[in-house]
């Protein structure tokens, strides 16, 4: 109970930290982008370059893609939506709350194991590996497995490998994927599911195993923009996003760029 409560803890104050970010209201000209939490140092790399070749500013909201389209479909006001999967994409699609038109598969990325970076751990990630003893009494940290993408694809990998139902209940739940990767950043759990990605933006961690491919679906970063969307800008940033100018700021964070197919 004790961990479980830090763990909370530690999720309020991502989501005060990196979610909100600096507190401020968009002025009309702002491309308002809802983005995975996973792209934030990414994203925010590839924003500033957008504006510092004279492009529009661009307000981003990062959290679970899940949270954001529900915040979508709720009437907040986005121009752009980048999910961590294609399931919440398809979520707005069906509800026609996205531009068909628009959409794009941008990135790709890796599902991995993490610990803290002075953890001696080591693993074997394959089928009917003791991830329980690995645990050694503390718990996995990992993205809501029951809507968060992160979570999601954690599951079915630790699903195919056959250990989802014995690490089930050591499972410590986080809003979002980094508020995962801050619970291991923190040693509040010994353990972690996140992106490659979020392993390589935070010193504090490192990366003890790889999930193969093969155990969980594809994992795809899709964008669009909204419906409501009445900002010009907003397709300008978009399509750079898409752009070789961008792709220097995601591959350095470690992602796949998808390019245009759908």
């Amino acid at each position: 109970m004790r961990v479980l409560k830090r763990c909370g803890l530690a999720a309020i104050v991502l989501i005060v930290l990196t979610v909100l970010g600096p507190i401020r209201a968009a002025s009309a000209d702002d491309v308002v982008v809802f983005a995975a939490a996973s792209l934030k140092n990414a994203l925010d790399d590839a924003a500033g370059a957008f504006k510092s070749g004279g492009g529009a500013a661009a307000k981003i909201s990062y959290a679970a893609s899940s949270a954001l389209a529900k915040q979508i479909e709720g009437g907040a006001p986005a121009d752009i939506f980048i999910s961590a999967d294609l399931a919440w994409m398809d979520y707005l699609q069906k509800r026609n709350l996205i531009q068909p038109a628009t959409r794009k598969n941008l990135l790709g990325n890796q599902l991995v194991l993490v610990a803290p970076a002075d953890s001696n751990v080591t693993v074997d990630i394959k089928p009917g590996f003791d991830l329980v003893g690995l645990l050694n009494g503390g718990r996995l940290a990992m993205a809501d497995p029951a809507s968060v993408p992160a979570g999601k694809y954690g599951k079915a990998a630790l699903a195919t490998l056959g250990v989802w139902d014995a690490v089930q209940p050591h499972v410590a739940g986080a809003e979002n994927v980094r508020a995962a990767l801050l619970f291991v950043d923190r040693k509040e759990t010994p353990l972690g599911i996140v992106y490659a990605t979020d392993a390589a933006s935070d010193p504090k961690v490192k990366i003890v195993g790889t999930f193969p491919e093969d155990t969980h679906p594809p994992i795809i970063y899709p964008a669009a923009l909204t419906m409501t969307s009445k900002n010009a800008d907003a397709a300008k940033f978009l399509d750079y996003l898409e752009s070789p100018a961008a792709q220097p700021a995601f591959q350095k964070q470690g992602f796949t760029v998808l390019g245009a197919a759908k």
